[in-house]
């Protein structure tokens, strides 16, 4: 069974960074893509960045572009996300996702994490 433990949120203050992580516990055979999501009290769940399985390739949602940069080790079996001049309205739950295959297409997949709260004050 996978499992995708997010870690690394908490609260901050407007112009701060942050950096989450995503580890996945079991071993998937070959690395498949990976992307972090976002869901604000009272909107729906919306894409931040996502990656390809080799980390060659990035994407980023209207939203983060800019302030954003996701990237990952296979090594460590780990997926982060680095959010930086934080605003209020980052505030939201982060999830991070495994894809169904090595391309940015095939996100979101079935594997989901459970979650770390990101709280920006003004």
């Amino acid at each position: 069974q996978v499992q995708l433990v997010e870690s690394g949120g908490g609260l901050a203050q407007a112009g701060g960074s942050v950096t989450l992580s995503c580890a996945i516990s079991a071993t998937i055979g070959s690395p498949v893509a990976m992307g972090w999501y976002r869901q604000a009290p009272g909107k729906e769940r919306e894409v931040v960045a996502r990656i390809s399985a080799s980390g060659a390739l990035t994407d980023y949602g209207d939203s983060a572009k800019g302030r954003f940069t996701i990237t990952r080790n296979n090594a460590k079996n780990r997926l982060y996300l680095q959010i930086t001049s934080l605003k209020p309205e980052d505030t939201a739950v982060y999830y991070c996702n495994l894809g169904r295959g090595s391309s940015m297409s095939t996100l979101p997949g079935d594997f989901w994490g459970q979650g770390t709260q990101v709280t920006v004050s003004a």
